[in-house]
């Protein structure tokens, strides 16, 4: 890895954001990040077989020096895959996986600061080798993991487990979906969730030679999950898979939301509604908080967030995989990667 300058880092790192300024802060691809309860934003990203994280605990306007994680030798890296972090009340969790398949854990104590290895999330050795997974948790320190996983018959469909507290091992993993047509779309990541009692998991499905977004929830952390349900009334006939499995999010009031891509355009639908087309393009991400929905996606080369409560749409840089989160008083904050080099940008309300 290239390092970067003392003094160039310290600049970036402390640079203030403006309203949708753009920043490249390091080398690095596939940021994602993590949202404790006091507010600390932790991002994570990979830069070769390399996972490192970097703090801010003012709303995203400074970020701390990279802290190095772990090397994962072999470890799957673009294209959506990469690094995953998710936190809690207490402790924070990032997961990777190597190109063999298996899903390397890790967890950070917030009070004593120290990365430790757990084990690994997958209870069958090399069963994830697609290398795309999703991770989520609730503020009670449980954390919750999706992937797509090839055990079944060395067909791609969809697997979960959970990690309790201060437990060092995963849950038993636990087969959540496997379509009727042998497997899901192969190279679409799911999402997972969880808000007000509810567990979701989405995914890019296969079915009759479509490729559609399934949804199935769990009200009871994991341990039996609904029939899956499609989300919007569209359908996608394509041989072949988009390589997009969209954004996912739970309301306060507890509906579910869902925005994807369907040849070329971007729908958004909350539960019990009509799907709304709202662009085109790809790469979709998309969060909510205190009633207010944004959603980022790749339009050619340009990243976009759209804020549905404000109806408006914001330029905020060129790149691909952006990831957006809604932070405290209504600010939206978004991540992407642009050759091989970590971006953000910080959005007022």
């Amino acid at each position: 890895m290239r390092l970067i300058p003392f003094l160039l880092i310290f600049v970036l790192f402390n640079s203030t954001l403006t309203n949708a300024q753009t920043h490249s802060i390091t080398e690095g691809q596939q940021p994602n990040v993590g949202i404790d309860l006091k507010g600390t934003i932790r991002m994570a990203y990979g830069s070769g077989e390399k996972i490192f994280c970097m703090t801010s605990t003012d709303q995203g306007k400074h970020f701390s020096t990279p802290v190095l994680v772990a090397n994962v030798p072999n470890m799957h890296i673009g294209h959506t895959r990469g690094p995953q972090i998710a936190s809690s009340k207490d402790f924070s969790i990032i997961t990777a996986i190597d190109k063999e398949g298996n899903i390397q854990s890790f967890r950070l104590s917030h009070a004593a600061n120290i990365w430790t290895k757990l084990k690994m999330v997958n209870d069958a050795k090399k069963s994830a080798p697609e290398g795309l997974m999703a991770l989520t948790a609730d503020m009670n320190n449980n954390f919750y993991a999706a992937w797509l996983d090839l055990r079944e018959k060395h067909q791609n469909n969809i697997y979960f487990s959970a990690l309790e507290g201060m437990k060092s091992n995963w849950s038993l993993n636990k087969l959540v979906y496997k379509s009727p047509d042998e497997h899901v779309c192969e190279c679409c990541k799911p999402n997972i969730y969880y808000n007000q009692n509810k567990l979701v998991i989405s995914f890019r499905n296969w079915m009759m030679g479509s490729r559609d977004i399934y949804y199935t929830i769990s009200i009871n952390k994991g341990q039996t999950f609904s029939k899956p349900l499609k989300s919007g009334t569209g359908t996608w006939k394509l041989n072949g898979c988009p390589m997009d499995g969209g954004g996912l999010t739970i309301s306060d009031n507890g509906s579910i939301a869902a925005a994807w891509q369907r040849n070329g355009d971007i729908f958004y639908c909350n539960e019990g509604q009509k799907e709304v087309n709202i662009g085109s393009g790809r790469g979709v991400s998309m969060a909510q908080a205190n009633g207010t929905t944004v959603i980022a996606w790749k339009e050619k080369e340009i990243i976009k967030v759209k804020n549905l409560k404000l109806n408006t749409i914001k330029d905020v840089g060129t790149g691909e995989s952006p990831r957006v989160y809604q932070l405290k008083q209504g600010k939206t904050f978004c991540v992407w990667e642009e050759n091989k080099q970590v971006q953000y940008a910080l959005l007022e309300p």
